[in-house]
């Protein structure tokens, strides 16, 4: 289970970093990321659309540190770091719930949602 839900998560983040190569490329989705005030994002916003897809790597190793599908972390440091992205996947849930963007909230909520339970399941192992 644990081994499903970490692939899991790490394909749904895999997807996210396209999204946003895709907002840095300049590509006119804006209106579901970073509050939808843009249809194609500014530079600053690109910038962290770029800083985004190191983040979601990151998140990715360690998700799969602690499902034991690679060892780069020391355990206890595997075990708080995945619940401190649980909690900040799970504030990514309120965040894009309150969203101005309809079109944000209708989309990345429930993907939020999914990571956020994704690394909880990860996190309960």
């Amino acid at each position: 289970m644990i081994t499903v839900a970490a692939i899991a998560a790490c394909c749904v983040l895999a997807l996210l970093a396209l999204f946003q190569v895709l907002l840095a490329a300049g590509l006119p989705l804006g209106r579901f990321a970073w509050g939808g005030s843009h249809r194609v994002l500014p530079a600053k916003f690109r910038i962290g659309s770029a800083v985004s897809v190191v983040l979601y790597a990151i998140f990715g190793i360690i998700i799969l540190d602690r499902a034991q599908l690679l060892d780069a972390l020391p355990h206890t440091v595997s075990v708080v770091l995945i619940w401190v992205l649980t909690a900040y996947l799970f504030v990514g849930v309120l965040m894009n719930a309150i969203s101005r963007s309809k079109p944000e909230r209708w989309t990345m909520t429930p993907v939020a949602l999914v990571l956020g339970v994704l690394s909880l399941a990860v996190a309960l192992s």
